[in-house]
């Protein structure tokens, strides 16, 4: 069964841009930091800008910037944007009337499942992109990187 990553990798790309307030990244720069392609970097670019989290320059030079402070972002925003699946699927299948289990699963495992999805999303919600940032961000330390031509300070 095949695992959909485009909210971890939402993440990780609106983390990206914030880590980087000064500039804007293009799709490939944002494709190196998550180890994908270009393309489907701009695909998860283009759900996070229709939910207007980020914004984006079009053309040869287009890149992606975050719109939003985010201390206001919350993890859910990102994952409503993704358009994600429910954590756990109930199987789509014709119903087979002589079989009362058939009729009746869906609607049964829909109410079943309900509450740990409520419970997913209102944990989601309490989460900020700021909180992720600074998670992400408290281990880097800054080191003296001496190049031939200047010293200057890098994270690592």
């Amino acid at each position: 069964m095949a695992t959909n990553v485009q909210f971890s990798i939402a993440v990780h790309l609106m983390v990206e841009l914030c880590c980087q307030p000064e500039r804007s990244a293009t799709s490939a720069h944002l494709a190196k930091s998550v180890n994908t392609n270009a393309s489907f970097v701009r695909r998860i670019l283009a759900k996070l800008a229709k939910a207007n989290l980020i914004r984006i320059m079009t053309g040869k030079s287009g890149a992606a910037c975050v719109d939003k402070d985010p201390e206001t972002v919350s993890l859910l925003e990102i994952y409503q944007a993704m358009e994600h699946p429910k954590p756990i699927s109930i199987h789509q299948y014709a119903q087979q009337e002589s079989f009362i289990v058939s009729c009746r699963i869906e609607e049964t495992l829909e109410k079943a499942l309900a509450k740990p999805q409520d419970a997913m999303e209102a944990s989601l919600a309490s989460i900020s992109l700021r909180q992720i940032v600074k998670d992400v961000t408290a281990s880097q330390v800054a080191i003296v990187v001496i190049h031939p031509s200047r010293q200057h300070r890098r994270r690592v």
